[in-house]
């Protein structure tokens, strides 16, 4: 870009530069690279790496494509600086538990900014507080069997984090067990957490509905410019209906299931459904009663249960339940050498 007559060229650090750009877009709703080339005095090239500098840096960077064709980078609505935070010794204490119990985040993007927040946190405390907290977060962390290993999905969870995080529409290609793949045109809703795994939800355009996707099934993913807003009435419930765990298939039933003592406390110390009916008999068995849906994930509880539990009801359940028993029965018999 030539400069204006006799107008000498800016001559100043990178950093005062980066505070300048980031004062024009806090200050506007944003501003086009030929806008901070005019007012910074510097090269599209320049600008083009000083955009990429406040990104890594953490700041919530997007871009919008406008009507012109002029692509307008602005931070997220709402974003100020926030000013430190600080924590009781209580509270990092719970913020250890919690981490203790990530540990099936290996491999992925998350665990590393895991590992940048506690790095912050154990610079501003005494040597001697931190190698406490982390004692007792190795005494309660998890005890996970059969955690999937996401090193593979390394580079598709970092570009859902972004597309998560700037709300911007991506195209998915997804591979459902034993189906051929499919691609979709997919806004990012919520990233879920269920029994060691991680699901992508949100709205899927080819289908016209919400769908839930399992992390490990995603074969590439591609973030378009294009951005989205969530629904206000939007929640994550919505991606479950009354399924039992995640999977939302097959009508609703009303499940009829009897406990014998050995494992009826089991049962007793939690809550199973919000409208559950529990009812318990001399002998030290209970009867639990509540409807959900999901056959797939409701017969592998109580198959997880055996030999300490009775289908009652409905009747269908219970012929998959027994069908399940016959078809173990017989393989425990063949003799597989």
């Amino acid at each position: 870009m030539a400069r204006k007559p006799g107008k000498p060229a800016k001559k100043y650090s990178q950093a005062a530069r980066l505070h300048d750009v980031i004062r024009i877009l806090e200050h506007r709703y944003g501003a086009t690279v030929e806008e901070l080339v005019e007012e910074c005095e510097v090269t599209r090239r320049t600008v083009y790496r000083d955009l990429t500098a406040i990104e890594e840096a953490g700041y919530p960077l997007i871009k919008e494509r406008q009507a012109t064709g002029e692509v307008l980078y602005r931070f997220v609505a709402g974003f100020k600086q926030l000013p430190p935070i600080t924590f009781t010794l209580e509270e990092l204490m719970t913020l250890y538990l919690c981490r203790g119990q990530l540990s099936f985040l290996q491999g992925t993007p998350f665990q590393d900014d895991l590992d940048a927040v506690f790095a912050r946190l154990r610079s501003g405390l005494p040597p001697r507080s931190v190698a406490h907290l982390e004692r007792i977060a190795e005494a309660s962390s998890s005890k996970i069997q059969g955690y999937r290993d996401y090193t593979r999905q390394r580079e598709i969870l970092a570009s859902l984090r972004q597309a998560l995080l700037k709300q911007q529409c991506c195209r998915i290609t997804y591979a459902p067990a034993r189906r051929k793949a499919s691609e979709y045109v997919f806004d990012p809703y919520t990233l879920l957490f269920y029994n060691s795994s991680l699901y992508l939800g949100g709205y899927a355009h080819n289908r016209k509905a919400l769908r839930l996707f399992l992390i490990d099934r995603i074969e590439s993913v591609s973030v378009t410019d294009e951005r989205f807003e969530v629904p206000d009435d939007y929640s994550p419930d919505q991606l479950t209906g009354g399924a039992f765990g995640l999977i939302d298939e097959g009508p609703e039933r009303q499940l009829d299931l009897l406990f014998d003592a050995p494992i009826a406390h089991l049962i007793r110390e939690r809550i199973w459904h919000p409208r559950q009916q529990l009812d318990e008999y001399p002998d030290g068995s209970v009867r639990l009663r509540f409807s959900a849906v999901g056959d797939t994930e409701i017969l592998s509880w109580i198959c997880s249960l055996i030999p300490h539990v009775q289908v009652l009801g409905p009747k269908s359940l219970r012929q998959k339940f027994l069908q399940n028993l016959q078809q173990t029965l017989k393989i425990a018999g063949t003799d597989r050498g």
